[in-house]
Order: structure tokens, then sequence, then C-alpha cells
């Protein structure tokens, strides 16, 4: 039934984006499974509903950053701008060269899972502050631009990958989380104009699930909100804490569905 799926991805949306937001990831990278698995979303469509997903979730934390005076300050300025022509690469990529889902999984499972064992480690074991140096503005524009692609290729948003990278460097989840989300927003905005666009030109479910995509993303609407209004009352620990376990956690869960 057509209402059972709204409410079904509205009420997930809502769950995942009220835990991820306060990190700064969407939650797209685990509504992915989710659309494959539950909702048996077509490959590669699952890419730019995910997209979807963010256009339609994001503002609903990135509001609650905003009202805070979290939206200010270069490294918003430099991941959105080295994200945005990564994710018109990628979308490209992911049409013309790469339809499936197995190798996508393998590389997130590879790269999640130390990440986020790393960040945990750091947390429970810090390093002295001396040694901990946030990474050079090139490095950040550099970062932003290599998940800009892997963001156009599977529709993931660059706050999964961005945030345990720069937290494990020093930088504090109050500035990562809202950077983060306004470079996710942005590209998935580019994201999804560049898939439809190119559904024009292109035989195949490449364009996405309008339905399904715009129930997960007034969902998320909600729960981010509700997660960017909870952040500043958790302590910083438990945030990098929390962003190190959702980081094994979806390494984990993708190297158990790829390995099937």
């Amino acid at each position: 039934m057509g209402w059972e799926l709204g409410v079904a991805g509205l009420a997930v949306g809502m769950l995942i984006a009220a835990v991820t937001a306060p990190v700064g990831v969407s939650g797209a990278v685990f509504l992915l499974p989710v659309q494959l698995s539950v909702f048996a979303v077509p490959n590669p469509a699952v890419t730019p509903t995910n997209l979807l997903y963010n256009v339609v979730a994001g503002p609903g934390a990135l509001l609650r950053y905003r009202r805070n005076g979290a939206l200010t300050g270069p490294i918003v300025r430099r991941l959105v701008l080295g994200t945005l022509p990564g994710v018109v690469l990628g979308a490209a990529i992911r049409v013309f060269a790469l339809p499936g889902p197995r190798v996508f999984r393998l590389l997130v499972a590879a790269l999640m899972l130390p990440l986020g064992i790393w960040l945990i480690t750091r947390t429970l074991r810090p390093v002295p502050a001396e040694i901990r140096r946030p990474p050079a503005p090139r490095t950040v524009t550099a970062l932003a631009l290599m998940v800009g692609v892997v963001g156009g290729i599977y529709g993931i948003g660059g706050g999964s990958i961005l945030g345990p990278v720069l937290v494990g460097r020093g930088v504090p989840v109050a500035k990562v989380a809202p950077a983060a989300l306004a470079s996710t927003f942005a590209t998935s905005v580019v994201g999804a104009s560049t898939y439809a666009l190119l559904s024009l030109a292109h035989s195949g479910s490449i364009a996405p699930d309008w339905f399904l995509g715009l129930a997960c993303g007034l969902g998320g609407l909600i729960g981010g909100y509700v997660g960017a209004r909870l952040q500043p009352r958790l302590p910083e620990t438990f945030l990098r804490l929390l962003l190190g376990t959702l980081a094994s956690a979806l390494g984990t869960l993708y190297a158990i569905n790829a390995l099937r």
C-alpha cells in the first residue's frame, strides 16, 4: 500500500536523522541499505533517491544550526566548495561505469570500520594536544573533493566520512557537524539535479523514487531538527563516541551485506 510505504519511510527517516544529525551525518548512508533491502528500490535509482532525501531532510538540522551561529567559518566554505565539483563527476561515474552496489559496500566497509574504531580509540585514549593538530586547509579541500565524488556515486552524503576524519584529527564536533551537513545538502542539490538531467538521456532506473524519497526526507527534516537541537546539550566525548560507533556499525553492516 502506498500510504503504508509513506508512513514507514517517514518513520525511518525521522529516526535515522535524529540519531545522526548531532554528529554531522545526514543519515542517507544508513538509509541506503534500507532502501535496497526493505523498500526494494532498484539500482541505480537508489542513489538519486538518497540525494532527494538529503535535499528534503537537510534544512531541518541546518535551520537549527544557523540559529546557533554554527554555519559560519572557513571550514563550512571549504567543505562546500570542495564537494560540489566532485558530486557531478561522481554522478556521471555512477550512471555509466558503476551500476552495481557490491563493490561499493566492500569499499565502505573497508573504510568506515577501521575509521570508527580509530575514532573511538582516540576518544578513549586521547593523544597530547601538541600532537593532535587539525588538518591543513588544503587537506580539508582535497578530502572534500574526494568525498564529493563518493557522494555523487552512491548518494550517501559526505558527513559519514568527513566527520570521523576531521573529529579524529582534533576538530570539535560542534564545528564539524554543521559544516558536514551543509556540504551534504549542497552536494545533494547538485547531485539530484545531475541525475535528473542524466535520466533524460539514459535508459534505465536512474530517476529517484520521488514518493519514497520525499516521505523519508520529511521524516529526516523533523528528526534532523530535533537532533541538532539536542547537540549543544551533549558532551563532546559522547558525541565523538557516537560518531565512532556509527562509523563502525556502518562498516559492519555493509560488510555483512556485501559478503552475503
